[in-house]
């Protein structure tokens, strides 16, 4: 009789979490305040990292390597405002081929680690025809049309239940923190879904128009499987949203060369936001 071939790899124990976990604490040195997931266009921050230790994701036992554009693929680790920061400078995607599993195995190793809150930044397509390019969205919850959860397969109890509850997956006294940190530093920070999507194509008119319908405010191809990893695990969650352009349908011909421009342009706006929210934790 044949045996049926999973649908995808079994997700790691939470013995191999802890073995690349025990590995990262002793390169860095100590358990970070917060664990940070730097976007396309993003990495920019762990430059304002004082003291930095840099460790790449092939170091590690069980980390996929990062292969998207604008993305170092390794961990810069040191003080940031005060604080210890663990900072993944680029992360892994659906679209390139990473199975769910590999996504969600850096955010347990982060929280096995130490880490007591993560924060999450994405570069995202406006859904909502009340943003503009260059503005900034705390996500308040997701809509997850990746067509998988990183929570399938096995399970095991000592990571995570086996029903993870998402009621509160973006913990709100961290949006609150951020949204009185943007404030002070008097810019506009808006709140809203996100809406996972597989990519790596941009999504077409017609389903930019069903996704605005759905509640969608913006759009993006990562975030999602963090975020489920994160709240399965137990770890708080931040999840900001840079929109780097106006989606498909709502403004001219898409680009990824464009997203990385402006968010390379927007960048320093996010960056900063983060650095503020990151001495108030």
């Amino acid at each position: 009789m044949n045996t049926p071939t999973p649908l995808s790899p079994a997700p790691a124990s939470a013995a191999a979490v802890q073995q690349a976990a025990d590995i990262l604490r002793e390169a860095i040195g100590f358990a970070p305040d917060a664990a940070i997931v730097l976007g396309s266009g993003l990495g920019g921050l762990a430059d304002a990292i004082e003291g930095p230790v840099y460790l790449p994701y092939a170091e590690l036992p069980g980390f996929a390597v990062s292969t998207a554009p604008g993305h170092a693929g390794r961990f810069v680790a040191g003080r940031l405002a005060g604080k210890q920061v663990l900072c993944m400078q680029g992360r892994l995607h659906f679209y390139e081929g990473h199975p769910m599993q590999a996504i969600a195995f850096p955010v347990r190793v982060m929280k096995a680690a130490g880490a007591r809150a993560l924060i999450l930044t994405n570069a995202a397509g406006g859904v909502n025809a009340d943003f503009s390019v260059g503005d900034l969205m705390v996500i308040e919850d997701h809509i997850n049309f990746m067509g998988q959860n990183p929570l399938t397969g096995p399970n095991d109890e000592a990571i995570g239940p086996r029903f993870c509850d998402m009621s509160t997956a973006y913990t709100p006294a961290l949006r609150t923190l951020a949204h009185e940190v943007a404030k002070a530093q008097g810019v506009r920070l808006r709140q809203g879904v996100y809406l996972g999507y597989m990519g790596p194509s941009y999504e077409t008119p017609a389903e930019i128009r069903a996704f605005r319908l759905l509640g969608a405010d913006a759009v993006g191809m990562s975030t999602v499987p963090e975020a489920i990893a994160a709240a399965h695990c137990g770890l708080p969650v931040l999840a900001i949203s840079l929109i780097t352009n106006m989606a498909a349908g709502m403004a001219g011909k898409l680009s990824g060369d464009e997203v990385i421009e402006t968010a390379n342009q927007k960048a320093a706006v996010l960056q900063r936001l983060i650095t503020g929210i990151v001495g108030g934790l």
